[in-house]
């Protein structure tokens, strides 16, 4: 694979479409095309989300939602995010977070260094349709046995309530 060093955009619509965990992510930016800097994923998440309790030891993470409600806690912080906020989570770091309210939500994920979208290719599924594909039992089993792969560490669910 070769590293892409030149000016890139990614137009809307465009990018390789993973589901994960019931989850759209259309992946915007590669490592490819950033010589390793950043990934961007912009995501659309049905209400009520949250992926497991998680920690990344190799790449710090950001969000800024577009769309909808969300608590993202981190370590013993928890922080109420509307559309516009930025939220960002350092690495080693327990975090997760839950789309609140009944309204699906949509966000931009970065991730600094990239790779961790390689995570979301392989563990989740590719496909350019555009139905929701809700989480299995063999999705989650399929994401733990990966994560150690790219230095995720998966800790448990989520509290019920935050």
């Amino acid at each position: 694979m070769g590293i892409n060093t030149r000016f890139f955009a990614s137009d809307q619509g465009r990018g390789k479409t993973v589901w994960f965990l019931g989850t759209k992510m259309t992946l915007r930016a590669h490592g490819d095309q950033t010589s390793g800097a950043f990934g961007a994923i912009e995501q659309e998440l049905p209400p009520g989300f949250t992926p497991p309790v998680h920690i990344h030891h190799n790449e710090d993470e950001a969000f800024y939602l577009l769309e909808g409600e969300a608590s993202f806690t981190c370590g013993d912080e928890t922080i109420d995010a509307q559309p516009g906020s930025f939220i960002f989570f350092p690495r080693n770091i327990p975090h997760w977070f839950r789309i609140k309210g009944d309204k699906p939500a949509r966000l931009l994920q970065f991730n600094f260094p990239a790779g961790l979208e390689n995570f979301f290719i392989e563990a989740g599924e590719l496909s350019a349709e555009f139905e929701n594909r809700p989480a299995t039992r063999e999705n989650i089993e399929k994401m733990i046995m990966i994560a150690p792969k790219y230095l995720l560490e998966i800790l448990g669910p989520p509290p019920q309530e935050i």
